[in-house]
């Protein structure tokens, strides 16, 4: 059961309780249920947390990626123009084949390290996104609920949530 089921469950015990006898704006409520379905929304919670980590390590490792290949890709160029190097006849052409290497390695390392980042941002929002909605709908809850027990039009005379 995710985190909105839950909350419709406690949602719903809330409008099915029955009024206490003399005091219409109070309701009795199972305690074990709500107490159940309490826990239930605390055993959810570390799912969502798990996952913004997992989130938060796969932009570490993909950064940690990209530089382990730029870093290899410019080893290589450096390889590369050092064996170039070596031969007199085409010394200029290995310098300026090696500055392009490098050049190329550079600029596919800030592209992957600027896409990798992207990604982990809209990761991220997205992630956030997801815990305001969640959070919106625990405060709701919650006003509903503590809301119930000082105003009388907060659930209606007849047990029906009202319209706030």
């Amino acid at each position: 059961m995710n985190i909105d089921e839950i909350l419709e469950e406690m949602d719903e015990l809330l409008d099915k309780a029955g009024s206490m006898p003399f005091v219409s704006h109070k309701k009795v409520i199972d305690g074990e249920r709500m107490r159940e379905l309490i826990n239930d929304v605390r055993l959810n919670m570390p799912h969502e947390l798990k996952e913004a980590k997992k989130i938060e390590f796969d932009c570490q490792r993909i950064l940690n990626e990209a530089k382990l290949n730029a870093e290899g890709i410019i080893r290589k160029a450096e390889e590369r123009a050092a064996q170039i190097v070596s031969r007199e006849a085409i010394v200029l052409e290995a310098k300026k084949k090696a500055v392009d290497m490098l050049t190329k390695a550079q600029t596919a390392a800030k592209n992957l390290q600027q896409n990798a980042a992207v990604s982990v941002a809209k990761m991220l929002s997205d992630t956030e996104l997801h815990y305001a909605r969640n959070l919106q709908s625990i405060k709701s809850v919650k006003n509903k609920i503590t809301g119930s027990a000082g105003t009388p039009a907060a659930l209606g005379t007849n047990g029906n949530k009202g319209n706030n």
